[in-house]
């Protein structure tokens, strides 16, 4: 189970023939580049490579008509001047003599990566193709785009695979209107997008693209669409809006397979877009969609016109793909005023539709004080002086993505597991270490010394292992990690833990406490840690860097307190080492333990050490090794809504929080 990457050369025939600025972005650098860079990073030699075949004409018609799919085929033997004419007839669009075979060779790419992951051949995949896809509907081309390769991808792993509900998630800056036109009445096809909007004034200038148009007839509520109403959104946006509308509804549709029109005109630097958002975000979001469908995860690309950003997002996206850990995510984690607005529209539109954002509070009619705003496009368009702060800022983000890979490159062991005795029945994946090391015995006893607990040989020897591992994980040499501690000196071990984190490296340290673990009267509450204890007696936070929270009895109480408090939360400390303790009595089903530890793995750069209890089962220890080796959580069954008490306490906890921790915020202030 690896990483495909499909591609073929062929794909960079077609070109413009004549002079079209509109047009003229969409060029074959953008798969060379992209593809060289993947080269120099060494990933396209981890991936397999698959040569995309074409589509065949009874593929391309799951969703084009014959008529259109014959005047494509027809344009092979056109003239340049019969091609601009034709052209012309289309909005955004350019022919080539090669577009045909170019088109077909895409949607065939987006063919092949899914059959690869349905049949179980790879894991996930990157098709990276042209031209794009996601505006292109039964009978027209559009902005740039032939066949719409995505949706052609969806009607195949319905019809071929059999798959009953397939999540396409476009975060390309355009609308794709073509694949929402495709899927809007589908309620097997859940279709999310996000896209520049400013009010109905940006391209496609379309009324179906605003926030409350949500599918038509049994698709209601299967249609999500967030627009941005501002550019300039950032990291911190990008990740509200999977936090706080994507996840919570994609947990409840459960999809078997998910879909990414990966188009990164939405990354810094982007002509098209204007936004942002850093490369290594891109990584953030793809590990928040591995955790779903068994983390078949297909990415087919559409646009990106800036080729330096293009190609570094691409090469993010695909280590997250491979299971590398993400760069931790530059600058304040705060969602703009804009962002908060469009936030809450979509999550009003679509509360009727979803119970995963009525038990967060989302209200499905917004109140009378408050209304999604009208008013005026962004005063950035293209071309204007304003647009070259935009530039400088990419130059620099890039330059520091640059910077950031070699100060920090990726743990040459990328999980290591401590254990104090052999385990029956462990199946840790191959690439993952047994670490038999141990801190020194004087060392390991003067930390020990302040706990009684600590005293018996056998909690000894295993803090000893416990603090090896961290020095190892705090020094570079391993990503991330677990440990076995016996049960009665497990809060003593984490104190330790803690203590020995903040003094040997770690920055900001968040502790996920579960179960019966206290966070110790003593520490410092100095903002360097954040202690969160999910199991506590009540909800509560005696500080805005100690909160408790009850441990919710339901799967959708407890996505909730994940997705809309815990990520939340992590994202906005922005922590470089992240603790996760279960302790006696946690009271985590494997899944959901293991579903913690995967998402915990974005907001520190992967550096998450896992503490469980000696007693919990080696079927737990294999699962967090394997998480936090890249692999996908197991299903945490159905869906059922959250417990009145677990809502209430959520509500609280974010209420008091959201003044400092501006990622738990859902809806712009007054």
């Amino acid at each position: 189970m690896g990483t495909a990457l499909v591609y073929h050369e062929d794909m960079t025939a077609a070109r413009l023939l004549w002079d079209d600025p509109e047009c003229e972005i969409e060029c074959p650098e953008r798969l060379t580049t992209a593809l060289e860079r993947l080269q120099q990073r060494g990933l396209e030699q981890r991936c397999l490579r698959l040569v995309a075949r074409e589509a065949s004409e009874a593929e391309l018609g799951l969703v084009h008509s014959p008529e259109y799919v014959a005047l494509l085929r027809g344009t092979q033997a056109l003239g340049t001047r019969e091609l601009q004419a034709l052209s012309k007839q289309y909005d955004a669009v350019y022919l080539h003599p090669s577009t045909f075979h170019c088109a077909r060779l895409a949607a065939g790419a987006a063919l092949q990566l899914v059959d690869a992951v349905l049949t179980g051949a790879v894991r996930n995949g990157l098709a990276l193709v042209r031209p794009p896809g996601h505006h292109s509907q039964r009978a027209t081309a559009n902005g740039f785009c032939v066949f719409n390769n995505v949706a052609i991808a969806a009607k195949h792993a319905q019809q071929k695979h059999g798959l009953h509900r397939i999540l396409i998630v476009d975060w390309d800056i355009h609308h794709g209107q073509g694949i929402q036109y495709i899927f809007e009445d589908d309620p097997s096809v859940l279709y999310f997008s996000w896209h520049r909007y400013e009010h109905g004034h940006f391209w496609p200038c379309l009324r179906e693209s605003d926030a409350d148009a949500v599918g038509r007839g049994r698709g209601l509520g299967f249609t999500v669409n967030l627009p941005w109403n501002q550019v300039g959104m950032g990291n911190a946006d990008y990740v509200a809006a999977f936090l706080h509308v994507l996840l919570p509804l994609a947990f409840e549709f459960d999809p078997e397979l998910v879909l990414v029109s990966a188009g990164f005109d939405s990354a810094i630097g982007d002509p098209e877009g204007q936004m942002l958002a850093t490369p290594e975000c891109f990584a953030h979001l793809t590990q928040l969609l591995q955790v779903l469908a068994g983390g078949r995860v297909c990415a087919v690309l559409e646009g990106g016109y800036h080729l330096e950003s293009l190609s570094q997002s691409v090469c993010m996206m695909v280590q997250a793909l491979l299971g590398d850990p993400a760069l931790p995510l530059s600058g304040p984690m705060e969602p703009h005023g804009s962002a908060l607005e469009s936030l809450q529209c979509v999550r009003a539109a679509q509360a009727p539709h979803w119970v995963s954002l009525r038990q967060q509070g989302a209200a499905p009619v917004l109140s009378s004080g408050t209304r999604c705003p009208e008013g005026r496009p962004s005063p950035l368009p293209p071309g204007e002086p304003e647009f070259k702060a935009v530039v400088t800022q990419a130059a620099a983000a890039l330059s520091s993505l640059l910077d950031q890979l070699r100060l920090h490159p990726t743990p040459p062991v990328r999980v290591a597991v401590a254990l104090t005795a052999p385990v029956t029945g462990l199946a840790l994946p191959p690439s993952v270490l047994c670490e038999e090391g141990s801190l020194p015995q004087e060392e390991m006893q003067a930390w020990a010394r302040p706990h009684e607990a600590l005293a018996q040989d056998e909690a000894l020897i295993a803090l000893g292992k416990v603090l090896y591992l961290l020095d190892r994980i705090l020094d570079g040499q391993v990503s991330s990690g677990t440990a076995a501690t016996p049960v009665p000196a497990a809060a003593a071990t984490l104190d330790v833990a803690v203590r020995y984190g903040l003094s040997h490296g770690a920055q900001r340290l968040l502790c996920v406490a579960v179960g019966k673990l206290d966070r110790p009267p003593d520490l410092t509450d100095d903002g360097r840690n954040l202690w969160l204890n999910i199991g506590g007696e009540e909800a509560t936070a005696p500080s805005m860097f100690h909160v408790s929270v009850p441990l919710p009895v339901t799967t959708g109480g407890f996505l909730s307190c994940v997705l809309a408090l815990v990520l939340p939360l992590a994202y906005s400390f922005q922590p470089d080492l992240v603790l996760v303790a279960l302790g006696p009595g946690h009271g985590l089903r494997d899944p959901q333990a293991a579903l913690l530890a995967a998402l915990l793995r974005g907001p520190a750069g992967g550096r998450v050490f896992a503490l469980v209890d000696e007693e919990s089962t080696p079927q737990l220890a294999t699962v967090l090794a394997r998480v936090l080796n890249g692999e996908a959580p197991p299903s945490l069954g159905p869906f059922s809504m959250a417990a009145p008490e677990d809502t209430q306490a959520l509500m609280y906890l974010r209420g008091r929080l959201e003044p400092r921790w501006k990622m738990l915020q859902v809806a712009a202030p007054p």
